[in-house]
């Protein structure tokens, strides 16, 4: 058992796949001699090479097509993309190429390659630094997605992505890299890649979310519970294949939902999780599902990003509006 932060388990996790396979390499901009911006990278360069730790040039479509090639050849590329807004000059590349490949080759090609996202915000960063894309490669068939939210998952999930025989995009919440530590261990049998948990039972309500807004609704429900009022909080964990069998048995006991995230709220990923649901557990739904999440404007800039993301008071009104019907 180790205590780490987020950035050290995703490293842990990282330094394992290199140690168990030699065709695990990893690829992006500063990730060698720098090793990153959020220094997930650091010092494997040092221990695995330069021919094993790439410093690419400022080029994300270059970087996740000479991916692709390598992927095809039997290797197994980790592709870092520095900041979620610099993905989309590579967005072709990965829609078009990534997604595909498998299904154009019928079968006969896969494209075992890792796209890691630093997202979200909360670091006061410039723009195209905080964005939340994720909804956009959900909608590309053909593409895994996955969020972790802990050091635990952290280390455990990224390996899981590197042994996987399709594309997966990882999600990092960047503001949650260098925040509170917690205790991995690294000899425990991962949990399944796929499934969605429950981080904190409840029976009054349930909180939906993944990635940076997990530690806000269990913060939530801290707060709510010295209220009176006992709320169930999932970590979806995998966000295409949606995993929503653990939301639905919830949903099915508390009969209210609120789905929490940073991305735009329009067409974000709460309102195909308040379809499903209403779908599977109408009779069971005491209110309509709510979401709380990031308003349909640009990122704004840093001074003003705490009114932008959705913070605990946010998903506490959204709580309380759902017994108001």
């Amino acid at each position: 058992m180790t205590t780490m932060t987020l950035a050290k388990a995703l490293n842990a996790g990282l330094r394992k796949a290199m140690e168990a396979d030699d065709k695990v390499v990893i690829m992006g901009e500063d990730v060698g001699t720098l090793g990153g911006v959020f220094r997930i990278t650091d010092g494997l360069q040092k221990d695995f090479g330069d021919a094993r730790v790439i410093d690419t040039p400022l080029a994300e479509s270059g970087i996740v097509g000479t991916a692709v090639g390598l992927a095809m050849r039997g290797y197994r590329p980790v592709v870092e993309i520095q900041f979620d807004g610099f993905v989309y000059p590579a967005y072709d590349q990965i829609v078009c190429q990534v997604a595909k490949l498998h299904f154009r080759s019928l079968g006969r090609v896969r494209i075992p390659m890792v796209i890691r996202i630093p997202f979200g915000g909360g670091i006061g960063a410039v723009e195209h630094h905080s964005e939340s894309p994720e909804a956009q490669f959900v909608h590309t068939p053909g593409l895994k997605v996955v969020a972790c939210s802990n050091p635990a998952d952290g280390y455990a999930m990224i390996q899981q992505a590197i042994h996987a025989d399709d594309p997966v995009v990882f999600l990092e919440p960047k503001r949650l890299y260098h925040s509170a530590k917690a205790d991995v261990d690294e000899s425990a049998p991962a949990a399944p890649l796929w499934q969605s948990r429950v981080v904190r039972p409840g029976s009054d309500a349930t909180l939906v979310a993944y990635g940076p807004t997990v530690s806000t609704c269990l913060d939530a429900a801290t707060v709510a519970a010295e209220e009176g009022r006992s709320l169930e909080v999932i970590d979806l964990r995998t966000l295409s294949p949606l995993d929503l069998v653990p939301v639905h048995e919830s949903v099915r006991r508390t009969g209210r939902l609120v789905v929490v995230h940073e991305a735009h709220v329009t067409l974000g990923l709460g309102a195909e999780i308040a379809a499903r649901v209403t779908e599977e557990c109408f009779h069971s739904l005491e209110a309509p599902v709510l979401r709380v999440g990031g308003f349909d404007t640009p990122y704004p800039p840093a001074r003003i990003e705490e009114a932008f993301l959705p913070d605990l008071d946010r998903v506490l009104d959204a709580v309380d509006r759902t017994f108001g019907f």
